[in-house]
């Protein structure tokens, strides 16, 4: 009996008395006693699941330069965030969102692992480490020359595809999506409404400054264009080299996709 304690108690991180009772529900079965204390812990989860998970890490998988996998699981300190059995959660998430090729959270959180979802996977880890946690986002990403960074703090990271380049160029592009925050790929993403409304409020004020609507127009003309150039990845200066546009730097290569998540966002 207490070899079985001991063992179960190494294999799940649970409590000498839990383990036992679950042994003894069990009828010593050490399976058994395991899927009870998995379930038990999935139960002491759901009850924190009320608690805000504001911390946590992201992290990133890839494979061949050419597909790639991105998670993040929130926590609710900092503390969890740095420990270690939660650093390698997420690390074992990153490489199973890589099979599920998913960017649905609440697919990924079905997919199974090892002959568990992975939903209850997190909620188990919950249970054994003491806070809500939560799987909060997915990416999966396939292209010709996928690269991937995190920031040293890990929260914040990025998937990058590009068409073309070197592998350093899908690298370079991703430490500046981590750094600059682009919102669109392109300027049609932008949605035309609120383009319109900026322009509004910018010609409106510029007429308001003393401005007549010839001059205020071309004024109103350059602050657009500064709009896109401060949000649309292409047109943003390049963070490494600033007299350069992203797109500049890229030469022929081009951005297909890029994915960015940060903690707290």
């Amino acid at each position: 009996m207490m070899e079985s304690i001991k063992k179960l108690r190494e294999l799940t991180g649970a409590g000498m008395m839990d383990v036992k009772k679950a042994l003894s529900d069990a009828g010593n079965d050490e399976d058994k006693a395991v899927a009870l204390l998995r379930e038990r812990g999935i139960v002491k989860a759901a009850k924190k699941a009320d608690r805000e998970a504001k911390e946590g890490l992201v992290r990133f998988v890839v494979q061949d330069s050419n597909k790639a996998a991105m998670v993040e699981v929130n926590s609710e300190t900092d503390f969890v965030a740095r420990n270690s059995d939660f650093q390698a959660l997420v690390e074992k998430l990153a490489q199973a969102a890589l099979q599920a090729k998913t960017d649905d959270v609440e697919v990924f959180k079905n997919f199974e692992l090892d002959g568990e979802k992975v939903g209850d996977i997190v909620a188990a880890a919950a249970g054994k480490i003491g806070e809500n946690l939560v799987l909060n986002r997915v990416a999966y990403m396939e292209g010709n020359n996928v690269a991937g960074y995190v920031h040293s703090n890990g929260k914040i990271g990025v998937l990058v595809n590009l068409e073309g380049g070197e592998g350093s160029h899908a690298k370079d592009v991703a430490l500046h999506v981590a750094a600059e925050r682009p919102q669109y790929l392109t300027r049609d993403e932008v949605n035309a409404a609120d383009i319109e409304k900026e322009r509004e409020i910018l010609t409106n004020k510029a007429i308001n400054e003393g401005k007549n609507p010839e001059l205020a127009a071309k004024i109103v003309n350059g602050q657009i264009g500064k709009f896109y150039e401060e949000r649309v990845l292409p047109e943003q200066k390049f963070v490494k080299d600033n007299s350069k546009t992203v797109s500049q730097h890229l030469g022929g290569a081009a951005v297909q996709r890029f994915v960015r998540f940060e903690i707290g966002s």
